[in-house]
């Protein structure tokens, strides 16, 4: 096979609002792959020593993600050629590599584009579909998003049969796993979302009260229908604010996201008392981390597999067709215009 075109999405200039497809990312197309005649064993490994649990994105190099990745060409038996493989901090159409369990618990990151070389440690699955259920669920409900939900309630917020959790941005991928998982368990569900449409899919998905919150003030519908146990906090600031007020003793706040600080000035917390005065527990997490804590990682799937098969657990999915829509996809989330989750759709399986 003659080298091929080998397509990435760029991080191209550090955003100062939120980023523009085009300016912050570029789609390019002037990298080639030469997959019959590439040596698979001479990638270099990333710097073990590196802080952070996920480094910033390099100017000049493409994004990074998750993905479902097809095995083009492997270097281990267990690891066949045709096999889709859930590839941890991808997104690619593709993949050739030389496997071996990884011995920590941070993901990897590898790039925004159509072919990708995983060295011998990159974390990776082979996806077992017996289920026959859409490949991309495992970038979603069956992916990252769906183990920060799973293992955060596992590990921090312990939920009750009886209890009440509040959940914001309840109808993104995390979000509405969180609610699924606890309305199953017996829990009033309140969720919140930024749009009539999505307020819609949280009441399809069996939420007890699901609002717009651009229409309804937070903490007069936290009055009405809490107080709460626990409080699911992808958003801080305002969101925050009212939980903390709407909080019972003893309640737990999981701090998973802080969306509406990414792209404007923090708003600052006014009822800082309450963490002290209703001895709340408050943690904030990393998805990988609380995965290794639990260790077993089978048994994710092994629970939520069936429960999106039988359509106990609910989805929804914005799909974007073609790599070069990834910075589109991109800005969506940033702004809340995408329907669902987000997931970019760069070849067919």
């Amino acid at each position: 096979m003659a080298p091929i075109q080998n397509a990435r999405l760029i991080f191209n200039k550090v955003p100062q609002d939120f980023p523009v497809p085009g300016e912050t990312t570029v789609y390019e197309t002037s990298e080639t792959i030469d997959l019959d005649n590439l040596g698979i064993k001479a990638r270099r490994m990333r710097d073990a020593s590196k802080k952070s649990y996920s480094g910033a994105f390099a100017l000049g190099k493409p994004i990074l993600g998750f993905s479902v990745s097809r095995v083009l060409r492997s270097e281990r038996s267990d690891v066949k050629e045709g096999d889709y493989l859930y590839v941890y901090e991808t997104r690619r159409s593709f993949a050739l590599l030389n496997y071996v369990p990884l011995a920590q618990w941070s993901y990897a990151s590898t790039a925004f584009q159509e072919y990708n070389v995983l060295s011998a440690k990159h974390p990776l699955m082979v996806i077992d579909n017996k289920e026959n259920l859409p490949l991309s669920l495992y970038v979603g409900v069956l992916g990252m998003p769906g183990k920060t939900a799973y293992y955060a309630l596992e590990v921090i917020g312990k939920p009750q049969k009886g209890e009440t959790i509040y959940v914001s941005t309840g109808a993104g991928p995390v979000g509405a796993t969180v609610s699924q998982i606890c309305k199953a368990a017996g829990l009033k569900v309140i969720a919140s979302a930024g749009s009539d449409d999505k307020v819609e899919f949280l009441k399809s998905i069996g939420v007890d009260v699901a609002f717009n919150y651009k229409k309804d003030k937070i903490s007069d519908v936290l009055e009405k229908e809490g107080p709460i146990d626990i409080y699911w906090d992808n958003v801080g600031g305002e969101s925050l604010d009212a939980a903390l007020e709407a909080c019972k003793d003893h309640a737990r706040i999981i701090c998973c996201g802080a969306i509406s600080a990414y792209n404007s000035k923090p708003a600052p917390i006014k009822n800082w008392n309450y963490f002290l005065t209703k001895r709340l527990t408050v943690r904030g997490f990393i998805v990988g981390e609380l995965e290794a804590q639990v260790g077993q990682p089978k048994v994710f799937y092994e629970k939520m597999v069936p429960l999106v098969a039988n359509g106990q657990i609910k989805w929804n999915e914005h799909v974007f067709e073609g790599l070069e829509k990834a910075g589109d996809a991109i800005l969506a989330v940033q702004k809340g215009d995408n329907t669902a989750k987000s997931v970019v759709k760069v070849a067919d399986a």
